[in-house]
């Protein structure tokens, strides 16, 4: 890509958005373009249209989606297709219609079959059943991915579909209804360390910048302390759902938005499709190729927060995939490794959290 190309950044306020905003940034990219929810609504095509009417994008990366932890894909099952799809029909097909010369689509994991083979290689899409308490989502993602490949076999385009591991870091989503397990339980932890040292003060400042459930810092305390019970935040004890047996692979996101980035600048569709007439399965797995248990996840979140009570896991809660560590061996066939560990991106984030909320 060329330093003054114009490219447009979906969902740059997001997680990995705003991490692959920063990368660009930070490689002399000088021409970058996004907008938010409330400038650019996603889910309209008559809208997005006009925005690539006016805007003319050059490159494309879309890191836009509609996205959430267990409980959320559990409630929202309509919501994580329906507005994915929608997401996704809007964004390449109008970089097709408007020539986009390349475009980075960003999936999830989640795509692979509950009892995929472990680690998991690419080729293992669609060879059985999905993991059912996200299957809206993956699906939304599947779609998303062969649309990109089907363009490209179709028409000669260059969409490349990357599909990330667990992400956390900078600007994760702390809801407590719809986060992912890492911001959720350092969040809960630390809302149990608060009410644990009967810190009413920092749980009021905490409700106040985001609040659960309706209830912010202005509440009573039988208001604050009923939703800190309704998600396991009790005096002295935090309950996390599942058994903290199932294994988990995480990627810091500003290590993703690199390899983002480095996909972008040294990888085309060509290189990935290979030489058999029977091409399928291009996309390419992001992650660190480590995994660590949920269990010995909490251990490092009570570490770095400094919660000293207790954790009790609530098995009749659903673990979710078992089991679910990427093959990254066409990553890293492609010259791209990950930089930070999770013993140091966990209280790196913490860190992170706790300067939102002073």
């Amino acid at each position: 890509m060329e330093k003054n190309a114009k490219i447009y950044v979906a969902g740059h306020r997001g997680l990995v958005g705003s991490a692959i905003w920063r990368n660009l940034e930070s490689k002399g990219y000088t021409n970058l373009v996004g907008r938010t929810h409330a400038e650019l609504d996603l889910l309209d095509g008559v809208a997005v249209r006009r925005f690539f009417d006016e805007e003319q994008p050059e490159y494309v990366i879309l890191a836009a989606a509609f996205v959430g932890g267990i409980m959320a894909n559990s409630i929202y099952r309509a919501d994580f297709i329906w507005r994915n799809l929608q997401i996704q029909q809007n964004v390449i097909g109008e970089s097709f219609r408007h020539g986009v010369k390349k475009l980075l689509f960003l999936g999830s994991t989640c795509i692979y079959p509950r009892e995929a083979p472990q680690p998991i290689s690419e080729d293992a899409l669609l060879t059985s059943p999905l993991e059912y308490t996200n299957e809206p989502y993956a699906i939304a993602k599947i779609a998303g991915l062969k649309m990109c490949e089907s363009f490209n076999l179709q028409y000669g385009t260059n969409y490349i579909a990357v599909m990330p591991t667990n992400l956390y870091g900078p600007n994760d989503n702390f809801d407590l209804e719809r986060s992912h397990v890492m911001p959720a339980m350092i969040r809960k932890m630390h809302l149990a360390k608060l009410r644990m040292e009967g810190d009413r003060e920092g749980l009021r400042r905490d409700f106040d910048r985001l609040p659960v459930c309706g209830v912010d810092g202005k509440a009573s305390d039988a208001e604050i302390d009923a939703v800190l019970d309704r998600f396991g935040i009790a005096d002295g004890v935090l309950n996390l759902w599942g058994s903290g047996t199932p294994l988990r692979e995480f990627l810091w996101s500003e290590d993703m938005a690199d390899a983002s980035v480095y996909v972008m600048e040294h990888v085309d569709f060509e290189q990935l499709k290979g030489t058999h007439p029977d091409v399928r399965n291009c996309h390419i797995n992001i992650g660190s190729g480590k995994e660590i248990t949920i269990a010995r996840l909490a251990e490092l979140v009570k570490e770095a927060v400094g919660f000293k009570g207790e954790i009790h896991w609530d098995a009749s809660k659903p673990d979710g995939t078992m089991r679910k560590l990427t093959d990254v061996s066409k990553l890293h066939s492609l010259g791209w490794h990950h930089k930070v560990e999770i013993e140091d991106g966990v209280p790196a984030l913490y860190r992170w959290y706790l300067a939102q909320n002073r």
